[in-house]
């Protein structure tokens, strides 16, 4: 009874999203909006269908429903309640089943927020939605149909990957992930509905920007969790590794910040409006390439799932959707004419432009290593293997590039700069700058780039914090027949300004942090019997023997290790390897020991009861958990810049325009965005 309930509904989704994708864009291109209100119905006939089929799911695998396929492959009575109801996401089918009810969540929410903005407008945004929401719903439908009859029903289950039960962070990480990806569906349909009508003034940059960085706030938090899972459960002594999947989704991250960046040229001088476009297009584009890459099987990778059929279906999509971009590109693009210039190549418009070259090289270089293999594979027959060192060496560069330009672009004013100011203004975090490099290499720090980005980051860090405590000239003109209408938009832009400042912040934790842990790393191994001493950089191990324990999805034994630090604090660690009935080899569970300077990390690796000795792999990581503390600082800023703000209109008479305009003349010349 589930599964025929929960293919109905899908099937309803289906032909909900057809409706609509179909009515939206045919009514939205002629300009009519008589389709509008069936075009709203439809959205919350879809939403309504994904969320409705994702409860039945869940419930089939709370009540242990083993006639429905996906819960026989992924359900399992003892396996704990909450990581029942997670495994929805944990196989193939589901993970697309709970994609579905994150596009309808998402599809919904857009409509409800601007179901009052201009209906055209609207029809062709949600028109490209379910238009998307219809290959979705195909998928769930046929390809990765988790609705399928078992027969006979099995009267247990093997229980959900072994990995996705090993850490709390399994049941975060994923969702955020989604939300990220899915997310990116939205600026796709304003960007293709501004292409459509062969515009992009403030009504459609308003929503792209706003939606765009939700889904960017989703996705890196996303990266991150997903970087603290590999670090915390794996037990490999690493956070990335430049993985196939997890490139995959650092793609989408790099266009979109890229996206971000350019909005605002697009919005202070009117101009990179194709380039704006391209970049949105390219961010949703590049989040179906991951997802193809994730589900298809093509790649080897402990983040992907198992070879499934749905490659070839996820392969022409992404070909039609690469077709319909360029196309639009094409067509509609000399439209997006710019009525802007740029006036100075010393200024905050060109240090964005550099900025979000930087990262499409980035970018570039990224998905040339990741696919490079398997193009090599499909024309010569021959698998190469392109590895860290060849990610490193090219991103790098490119990250250092990225942190100067953070803090060169809030100094340059919009325009003309005055070069005496300049100067004034790069004297005091230039010099800080230095003195961090010199007080790192007093300290016995050494090497290139970790010192250049260590110098670079208090020089970043400087001028981001003088620039959230400057004053903010919040008044605007505008001529408008005769008149002037000051509008509170630039205390919006404020705001907007002040969030990316503190995001930024944020970025500069990661990188410096990533910087310390992968330059300045320290490591050992051995072989320890009972009471014997292991040493790496002041720290001392003791051995002290193991211990096993049953939990009602797992068993396991753990290491005791006493833990000496240099300051001669004592403490127990206890590096553990979890045993689950469906995987033969064990899980492992490091133990980290956390401060604010660095963590010790201890894995065991083997163990021997008989012998009585086991094996260890113990690193020293100086500032990795700076990695997992940025996330406050990326939400909190990202806030800032989304809430909401009432917009105050004041209408000016035309003598009172010589005293307003120079403000934003001033503005512009001091870099006051």
């Amino acid at each position: 009874m589930n599964g025929t309930i929960g293919y109905g509904l899908v099937l309803g989704g289906l032909a909900f999203a057809a409706f609509g994708a179909v009515v939206g864009i045919f009514t939205g291109l002629r300009r009519s909006e008589a389709g509008f209100p069936w075009v709203m119905r439809a959205v919350w006939g879809f939403a309504g269908c994904m969320i409705a089929a994702n409860l039945v799911m869940v419930y089939a695998l709370v009540t242990h429903d083993f006639s429905v396929k996906y819960v026989a492959q992924v359900g399992s009575r003892d396996t704990p309640l909450l990581y029942t109801v997670v495994s929805l996401w944990s196989a193939l089918e589901g993970s697309i089943l709970f994609w579905g009810l994150i596009m309808g969540g998402y599809i919904g929410a857009f409509a409800w927020v601007h179901r009052r903005e201009h209906a055209r407008y609207m029809q062709l945004a949600l028109g490209t939605m379910l238009a998307v929401g219809v290959f979705f719903a195909f998928l769930i439908a046929g390809p990765a149909n988790p609705w399928g009859a078992m027969s006979p029903v099995p009267a247990d289950g093997p229980g959900p990957n072994p990995l996705l039960q090993n850490h709390i962070l399994m049941i975060i990480h994923p969702p955020f992930l989604y939300l990220g990806y899915v997310g990116m569906t939205v600026p796709f349909g304003v960007a293709v509905a501004g292409l459509l009508r062969g515009e992009i003034g403030e009504a459609w940059m308003a929503p792209l920007r706003r939606w765009t960085l939700v889904a960017w706030l989703f996705l890196s938090i996303g990266i991150i969790l997903g970087a603290w899972w590999a670090y915390a459960v794996l037990g490999w002594g690493g956070y990335w590794a430049w993985d196939p999947v997890e490139n995959a989704s650092f793609l989408p991250w790099l266009t979109a910040t890229a996206f971000m960046h350019s909005t605002m040229v697009q919005e202070r001088k009117r101009m990179l409006k194709l380039w704006t476009l391209s970049l949105a297009l390219a961010s949703f584009v590049l989040t179906i390439l991951g997802t193809f890459m994730t589900r298809s099987g093509i790649f080897n990778s402990v983040h992907s799932f198992t070879q499934s059929d749905i490659g070839p279906t996820f392969l022409v999509f992404l070909g039609v959707l690469l077709v319909v971009c360029i196309a639009l590109l094409a067509v509609r693009g000399p439209l997006l004419v710019p009525e802007g210039r740029m006036s100075s190549l010393v200024s905050r418009e060109a240090s964005i432009l550099v900025n979000n070259l930087v990262f499409v090289a980035i970018t570039f270089t990224v998905l040339l290593g990741t696919l490079y293999p398997l193009v090599s594979e499909a024309v010569r027959g021959v698998r190469v293997s392109v590895g860290e060192p060849y990610f490193n060496k090219m991103a790098v560069p490119g990250g250092i590039a990225v942190l100067f330009l953070m803090g060169v672009g809030p100094v340059l004013p919009w325009g003309t700069p005055d070069k005496a100011t300049l100067r004034r203004q790069f004297l005091i975090p230039t010099g800080v700058g230095l003195v961090v490099s010199v007080v790192c290499f007093a300290v016995g720090m050494r090497g290139f780039y970790p010192l250049l980005t260590f110098g670079l980051a208090g020089f970043v860090t400087v001028i981001t914090l003088r620039e959230l405590v400057a004053p903010v000239r919040v008044r605007m003109a505008e001529r408008k027949e005769g008149l002037v209408t000051a509008v509170m938009t630039s205390a919006t832009k404020a705001q907007r300004r002040f969030g990316g400042y503190v995001v930024h912040l944020g970025i500069v934790l990661i990188i410096v942090a990533v910087a310390a842990s992968s330059s300045y790393v320290k490591h050992t191994s051995g072989t320890l019997k009972k009471d014997q001493v292991m040493e790496l950089d002041g720290y001392k191990l003791r051995y002290l023997g193991l211990v096993s324990g049953e939990e009602p999805h797992r068993t396991f034994v753990a290491a005791r290790v006493e833990v000496t630090t240099p300051s001669g604090k004592v403490d127990e660690q206890k590096p553990r390897l979890n045993y689950y009935e469906r995987s033969t080899d064990p899980i492992g569970t490091p133990a980290v020991r956390e401060t604010a300077g660095e963590d010790l990390y201890i894995s065991l690796m083997a163990f021997s009861e008989q012998a009585g000795n086991a094996s260890f792999n113990v690193w020293v990581f100086p500032m990795v958990g700076w990695i997992w503390w940025s996330i406050p600082l990326l939400v909190l800023g990202t806030l800032i810049a989304l809430w909401p703000r009432r917009r105050a209109v004041v209408a000016l008479s035309g003598a009172e325009l010589g005293a307003a305009a120079p403000l934003a003349g001033d503005d512009a010349k001091q870099g006051a965005a």
